[in-house]
């Protein structure tokens, strides 16, 4: 995956948090080697194994798990709803070799944050870790569309309703909007915008932007009013 001359983003206020657990050495070492370009990333911790991920995220609550999907002690995907537990905060992004739409699905409908082919070059897991840690879902268009609809024949029934304008904030989000274009063009601030967010998230009972849209398909709640 790594990009032999890969160009450095504009650092971040903060650095992004990231906890790597991939057991090939020789990716785990090439991918900390080339973060160290990119001072917006702090690799706080590379581990090999699901074991040592676990301990390692409740340790450094990182603000990004890249994730392995095949690892010597389990399923990356598996092992998901089991870092978010330790570590709320973190999000997870899982480093594949080959993915498809039920894949996407699974990733999806536990809580993880997308997924990204391990054939990629080093500037797209860049974009996709500052993706991620904005809030947004990083999943290939060509997989989206499958991945959603099976997604949307698993959600549960309609929780509370939707306010008027967390229906507006999921209608964006059905068309492909990021926080920033929600906020212009509804006027909220951004963090109003994560908020409706969060609500939209709990009141359908799903864990990601995605899957909530896949709900929402399925009880006819994307005609933003």
């Amino acid at each position: 995956m790594p990009n032999p001359t890969p160009q450095p983003l504009s650092p971040a206020a903060a650095p992004i948090r990231v906890l790597l657990v991939e057991d090939h050495k020789m990716v785990a070492e090439a991918l900390g080697a080339a973060f160290e370009e990119f001072p917006e990333i702090d690799l706080v911790a590379s581990v090999e194994s699901l074991a040592d991920g676990m301990v390692a995220a409740a340790a450094h609550r990182p603000d990004i798990v890249l994730l392995d999907r095949r690892l010597p002690d389990g399923d990356g995907i598996e092992a998901i709803a089991g870092l978010r537990d330790v570590s709320p905060s973190s999000r997870v992004l899982v480093l594949t070799g080959d993915a498809n739409s039920a894949i996407a699905a699974r990733i999806l409908e536990v809580g993880g944050a997308g997924l990204l082919l391990k054939s990629g070059v080093l500037d797209e897991l860049v974009t996709a870790i500052r993706t991620v840690a904005a809030g947004d879902v990083v999943i290939d268009p060509e997989l989206l569309s499958g991945a959603l609809a099976m997604l949307a024949g698993r959600v549960g029934p309609m929780g509370p309703g939707l306010t008027l304008r967390e229906r507006q904030v999921l209608g964006l989000i059905a068309e492909g909007a990021g926080t920033d274009r929600i906020a212009e063009e509804l006027r909220l601030a951004r963090n109003t915008v994560r908020n409706h967010v969060q609500r939209i998230l709990v009141k359908t009972g799903t864990h990601s932007k995605l899957e909530a849209v896949a709900h929402a398909r399925k009880n006819g709640l994307l005609e933003r009013p």
